[in-house]
């Protein structure tokens, strides 16, 4: 590592944005038309009418888990192999995280982990079923358990925007609720925004009313623009609806986002020739998917070792997230051999669209 610029890991996408300052000089800043057309857009892009957008993806989180009704003292489980902004969420609802095991293969959930933490836990409420780095995890197996359990499955998508299981998007392959990150270095980018899908109307109906602090705009203000007195709130919510600035860059990305997609994954075929021919590093086993390669993930024998040789050749290597079962704040650490032998070796490698190998 010599000081020369590495290929970084990660880089916001952001699209020509004409109309930038007419937005902001318009008075109408609150979700409204860019709103309702960045939904439309989505709508079309997973074929569902079933969503929302959120101003945060912390806001996503937390409005699906209100939404389903999972409260303070509630169980969910959870992979400790998922980014912060995943798992910190619960927390602030006082939520219990539980973890299970991954497959340290895939860094996604192990079923037959899930399986016995949430027979071990009669307080589960949910299981949240993340998608490392956009490689998907054992998505029918978990569905299953949550049929069998009588619980709902969340599919965390925060790094799996585009990404495919058996021909279908994630958000669209049978899970109860997905939600998706529009962080900066997410796929799209609004700067800061989230997205959660609904399999149930009824849900996404009540969504609509839990984002906007439980408020039903048909029927708030009377003809004089007054808040009515006899218009009750009667269910909780949060202040969570998106802003314009965002929606409008969202539809701006949403008119790259497929070759954004599309040139990632010509990117990590090139990996893959060149692992080809490696033996001390492997590709992250894919099973039944096709990423969005946010990152190309591996499997290396000496991670260090590998890191450091990547970094020497200009491309910035990256463990990407510590798993999370290592923070104090989640109470008792827990050992965990999937997700142990998992850490030791995942070894991600720059593959995004700013990205020419």
């Amino acid at each position: 590592m010599d000081g020369k610029a590495m290929i970084p890991i990660y880089k916001p996408y952001m699209p020509e944005v004409p109309l930038l300052n007419e937005i902001l000089q318009s008075g109408k800043l609150a979700y409204g038309e860019y709103g309702k057309e960045f939904e439309r857009l989505l709508s079309d892009y997973f074929d569902t009418k079933n969503l929302i957008v959120t101003n945060t993806f912390n806001m996503a989180i937390l409005v699906a888990l209100s939404t389903l009704g999972i409260k303070a003292g509630d169980a969910v489980i959870v992979s400790p192999m998922a980014c912060l902004a995943s798992t910190q969420p619960l927390l602030s609802m006082g939520i219990t995280v539980v973890w299970a095991d991954v497959n340290p293969l895939t860094g996604t959930l192990d079923p037959e982990s899930v399986r016995q933490t949430v027979a071990n836990n009669p307080k589960a409420k949910a299981i949240i079923h993340n998608h490392f780095c956009g490689h998907l995890g054992f998505i029918d197996e978990i569905n299953a358990l949550g049929r069998e359990f009588g619980i709902p499955v969340i599919d965390d998508g925060i790094e799996a925007f585009g990404s495919i299981y058996k021909n279908k998007k994630i958000g669209n392959v049978g899970t109860d609720v997905t939600i998706f990150s529009f962080n900066p270095v997410r796929i799209p980018n609004t700067l800061d925004g989230g997205l959660v899908i609904f399999k149930d109307e009824a849900l996404h109906k009540k969504s609509l009313l839990v984002r906007d602090a439980g408020i039903d705009r048909t029927r708030f203000r009377d003809g004089l623009g007054e808040i009515r007195p006899d218009c009750d709130i009667d269910i909780m919510g949060h202040s969570a609806t998106p802003i314009e600035l965002n929606s409008y860059i969202g539809i701006q990305q949403m008119k790259k986002v497929d070759w954004i997609i599309e040139t990632q994954r010509s990117n990590a075929a090139k990996w893959d020739e060149i692992l080809q021919i490696q033996d001390d590093i492997e590709p992250l086993q894919i099973r039944e998917n096709l990423p969005n390669y946010w990152v190309y993930g591996t499997l290396a024998k000496d991670k260090r070792k590998s890191l450091i040789k990547f970094r020497e050749k200009g491309y910035y290597a990256s463990s990407v997230h510590l798993n999370n079962n290592f923070y104090s704040v989640f109470g008792k650490t827990k050992s965990l051999i999937g997700v142990k032998n998992f850490y030791n070796h995942f070894l991600a490698l720059p593959c995004g669209w700013w990205f020419n190998k």
